[in-house]
This record gives structure tokens, C-alpha cells and sequence, in this order.
């Protein structure tokens, strides 16, 4: 009998003993693709022994070091490579240990600024319907997907939530990809005006929308009018890079793609690639300097935070990411995913959508192609993709409520960096497998 708690006491899992290049292996040698990085996150796929001699050697000089004492030579390391590639002036990095503690210090980080910059009015943060931002309390709070948050719902902060840009579903038939991507921006500032023009702490966003609607990009020009609109108001423009970031979307950094500069960003998943739980919040050095001018201390903090051994990872995997040109790789082969499935799906008539960058790619189902119609929830169509897809050797990322929360289903592909041309083939050709499988009994 186990004693782990699973993430769902109906539906074990089995044991993964193994994983080799693109590949995991469970117990019975059963091989399976793992089309989704398993949540983006294993971006160099399983074994690769740069990184892996990287863990061996900082684990043998340092296991851990506690912040409050001391720094380390790989957590100096790692923020430096990340600073002098990130974007503008995002100049000081902050080690955390996954997406929802790099998104939680941000939110923490942004209201301290202004506290310490003599603003403390400043108390409401702007986020968008269908985000995600992780799942501890704040990040929950920020996050905008209904049925992640309505059980703890009375546990949680009051956000701000505009639409997100979802083109796909919001967009006029009258209006251009720009100018619908300029009237969404507009809700911003709409929604500044009406809490009070002095009264907003930051606007949070995914440069592509991941796990809650299924790598949805931001459309031309949208970004950089929220920018416009965060610098008209004094607002923090906060960019959550967790599942996108790190090369995922052909770029190392999302917003490059944009051209946008936040003044924090969040980083996690494929900054550790799997081999080490990581994450990094950024932050611009007008931000870092308020706070070193003035209380000196930011208010916060957990225990693995730097760690050595995460960051000496973080590390490998960042030079690999570099010196490999993989973010070049992922573009060239991210497009090949794309012409793939719109190959294989382009004209199917429960495919309403086919879209995201580089290896950052989602498929949205329906009913009906034309009418955009959503499938019956009650039908669990995502749940019965992911495991139709895993029973053909498919690691892949299902979803249900793509549109609310609680209708639409849609599926995320993440495959990792090295994925080749044959490859994408067998990822497609087990999801048409699966879809298939699924639909046949809608």
C-alpha cells in the first residue's frame, strides 16, 4: 500500500522509474513521448549528463546554505547569467523554488515598492479572466480561472479581472487583429479609472496564455499598449514567463517576441528543466533600488530560496539553453509542429483552433467547427484525451474550461527542446490516435 497522497485518489498513476531523451519509462518498460514536458517543464528531455555532472559536482562541495547567512557561488552564478540576458533593465533576480513562490514574491514585491516609494494607497492588482498564476492563496487570488478558484474562494484576496486577449474567441469579424488587440488593452485602463487612478498596485499577465486555455498568445500590439497604459497610471506591469519562459515559445524570454519590458518577471519550469525545482523573479533596478534606499529588507522569503544545488542547476540548464541555440531551434521547430497539426487537424470538425509559438502549441475542440460551439462538459472530453493518449504512449496536456473555467476543452503541447522531425510525426499521430478514440463516442 503507498502512503503518498496522489494529486487524485481515483486515478494512480503508474511508476516512472526511467527517462531517456524524449522518453519516460514506467515500471512495466512501457515507453511513452512526453509531448508536454510534463507541465513544460522538462524543456532538455530526461538524462541529459551536462546537467546532471553540474547536480553531482555542487552537491558534493555545497548541499545548502541558508540565505539569511550566507550566498553561494552558483545562486551568484545563475543570477548573473539571467541578468545579462533578460530583457531592458530587469537587473536583480530573486531564487525561489517553483512558479507560485516566484509569482507570490512578485505580488509581495510590487505592494512593498510602493509602500516604500510613500504610496501605501496603492492596494488593488489587476489580472485577467482565464489566467493562471499558480496555486498558493495569492497566486490563486491572481489567477482568473473560476473552477481552480471557487472552492477557496472566501480564502482569497480581491482581484481585479479584465478579459484576456483571445483572439480566437473575442475578436469582431469587423475589426483587425491589432485593433482588437487595442480595444482589449483598453480594459486595463478602464478598469485603473474606475478602482481609482492611484490606487492600483500592478497588472499581471501571461505573455502566452498556458495550462487554463491552452497556449493562447497575445495578438500584435497588445502588449505594448498594456505597457503604455501601466506607464500612464504608475502601475507594475507583472509578466508571468513560468510556463512560457525560458526558450519554450522560440524566444528566451516570451515577452522579447513582444518587445515589452515588465518591471517583474516570473520564471520557473524550464529554468530547472526538471532536474531541480527552481524559479527566479526578476526585477528592474528602479525597483530593486527603492528597496534597497529604503528599508533595506524586502518582507519575505522561504527556506530553499538560492538554493545551491537548484541554482547550480538552473545554471547548466541556462548555458545549455545558450550555447546549444535552442531557443533558435525550438522557432524553426516549433513551426514544423504547427504546419503538423494543422495538417493532420487543420480541417477536422471538432478542431476549432490551432495556435501558440515555438514549442508552446494548443489545439481547442468543439462541437461544431463553424458555430465554435463548446462540447458538452459533462462528456470529460479533455480527461478522456489525456488518457487515450497515455494508453498510446502520449504524455500530453488536457484541459477542460478553455473559455470560463467550466466549458471548452483543449489540449497543450510542450515537447521538449530536442524534440526532432520524426518525433513531431509520432506526437501527432498518437494525438489523432486519441482524439480520434474520444470523439468516436461524443
Amino acid at each position: 500500500m503507498s502512503h503518498v497522497f496522489p494529486r487524485h485518489t481515483k486515478a494512480l498513476p503508474p511508476m516512472a522509474v526511467g527517462g531517456e531523451g524524449c522518453y519516460l519509462i514506467d515500471a512495466s518498460g512501457k515507453r511513452y513521448f512526453d509531448g508536454s514536458g510534463g507541465a513544460a517543464v522538462s524543456c532538455l528531455g530526461h538524462g541529459d549528463p551536462e546537467i546532471i555532472a553540474a547536480i553531482q559536482q555542487q552537491v558534493g562541495k555545497l548541499a545548502f546554505a541558508h540565505t539569511g547567512f550566507f550566498t553561494s557561488e552558483p545562486a551568484e552564478g545563475l543570477a548573473d547569467m539571467l541578468a545579462s540576458n533578460a530583457p531592458g533593465d530587469l537587473d536583480r533576480v530573486y531564487l525561489v523554488s517553483g512558479g507560485s513562490e516566484a509569482t507570490e514574491a512578485a505580488i509581495k514585491l510590487a505592494r512593498q515598492y510602493h509602500v516604500e516609494r510613500g504610496e501605501p494607497q496603492r492596494r488593488h492588482i489587476i489580472a485577467r479572466k482565464q489566467s493562471y498564476h499558480g496555486n498558493t492563496l495569492g497566486a490563486l487570488a491572481a489567477g482568473g480561472n473560476e473552477w481552480r478558484r471557487e472552492q477557496f474562494a472566501p480564502l482569497l484576496v480581491n482581484f481585479s479581472h479584465i478579459s484576456p486577449c483571445y483572439e480566437y474567441m473575442l475578436r469582431r469579424a469587423d475589426e483587425s487583429a491589432f485593433e482588437y488587440g487595442q480595444r482589449a488593452a483598453q480594459e486595463l485602463e478602464d478598469e485603473i479609472l474606475r478602482l481609482g487612478e492611484d490606487s492600483v498596485i500592478a497588472f499581471m499577465a501571461e505573455p502566452v496564455v498556458g495550462a487554463t486555455a491552452g497556449a493562447v498568445p497575445a495578438v500584435e500590439g497588445y502588449l505594448k499598449r498594456i505597457r503604455e497604459i501601466c506607464d500612464t497610471y504608475g502601475v507594475l506591469l507583472i509578466l508571468d514567463e513560468v510556463m512560457c519562459g525560458m526558450g519554450r515559445t522560440g524566444y528566451l524570454f516570451a515577452c522579447d517576441y513582444d518587445d515589452v519590458v515588465p518591471d517583474i518577471l516570473c520564471i520557473a519550469k524550464g529554468l530547472g528543466a526538471g532536474y531541480q525545482p527552481i524559479g527566479a523573479m526578476l526585477c528592474t533596478k528602479a525597483i530593486y533600488e527603492t528597496i534597497e534606499n529604503g528599508s533595506g529588507f524586502f518582507q519575505h522569503g522561504h527556506t530553499y530560496i538560492g538554493h545551491p544545488v537548484a541554482a547550480a542547476a538552473g545554471r547548466a540548464v541556462l548555458t545549455a539553453i545558450l550555447e546549444r541555440g535552442l531557443p533558435e531551434r525550438v522557432r524553426v521547430m516549433g513551426e514544423k509542429l504547427d504546419a503538423a497539426l494543422r495538417e493532420e487537424f487543420g480541417q477536422h470538425p471538432n478542431i476549432g483552433d490551432i495556435r501558440g509559438r515555438g514549442f508552446f502549441r494548443g489545439v481547442e475542440l468543439v462541437a461544431d467547427r463553424e458555430s465554435k460551439a463548446v462540447l458538452d462538459p459533462s462528456l470529460r472530453t479533455a480527461a478522456k484525451i489525456k488518457k487515450a493518449a497515455f494508453e498510446a504512449g502520449l504524455v500530453c496536456y488536457p484541459m477542460s474550461g478553455t473559455r470560463d473555467g467550466r466549458n471548452g476543452d483543449h489540449v497543450l503541447l510542450a515537447p521538449p527542446f530536442i524534440t526532432t522531425e520524426e518525433q513531431i510525426g509520432e506526437i501527432v499521430e498518437k494525438l489523432s490516435t486519441a482524439i480520434g478514440s474520444v470523439l468516436e463516442t461524443v
